[in-house]
């Protein structure tokens, strides 16, 4: 299983937002910027993680975006469920799948879930707090 761009560019920009703490919000260009990723890119995922009660859009002068909930309630699973479209290992066992013709006899499913379910309790072991921790730790500028 390969995580696309769209989880990674989500939780990298999640992160830097944790990391600028919630007194102001901070803009997407400000975002794009520092980590690199195109402005119109962030744009998409962040209408993704507002519909998904991750982030909140301040309006205005001075707008932007915050944190929906304290850093430490966001797991990096919950961002990745929100901007991708599923974190299966193999494409039979998406809910929008037809599901395969060879299930009922298929001796390698029962596998493919017991990872599915491993990766999901791993990435939502992760909280945006520890990684923000760990970015703060590893450049403390």
């Amino acid at each position: 299983m390969r995580l696309t761009t769209k989880g990674q560019y989500a939780v990298r920009a999640m992160v830097n937002l944790a990391c600028r703490g919630a007194e102001k919000p901070v803009t997407l260009k400000d975002i794009s910027v520092e980590e690199d990723i195109s402005l119109a890119y962030l744009e998409q995922l962040f209408v993704k993680l507002r519909k998904g009660n991750v982030v909140r859009s301040v309006r205005g002068p001075g707008g932007g975006y915050v944190l929906a909930r304290p850093p430490r309630e966001i797991s990096v699973g919950e961002i990745i469920t929100v901007v991708e479209e599923s974190l299966n290992p193999v494409a039979c066992l998406d809910e929008d799948s037809d599901g395969c013709e060879r299930a009922s006899r298929c001796t390698t499913q029962n596998v493919w879930k017991a990872l599915g379910v491993k990766i999901r309790e791993f990435l939502n072991s992760i909280t945006l707090e520890d990684l923000s921790a760990e970015a703060r730790d590893t450049n403390p500028n």
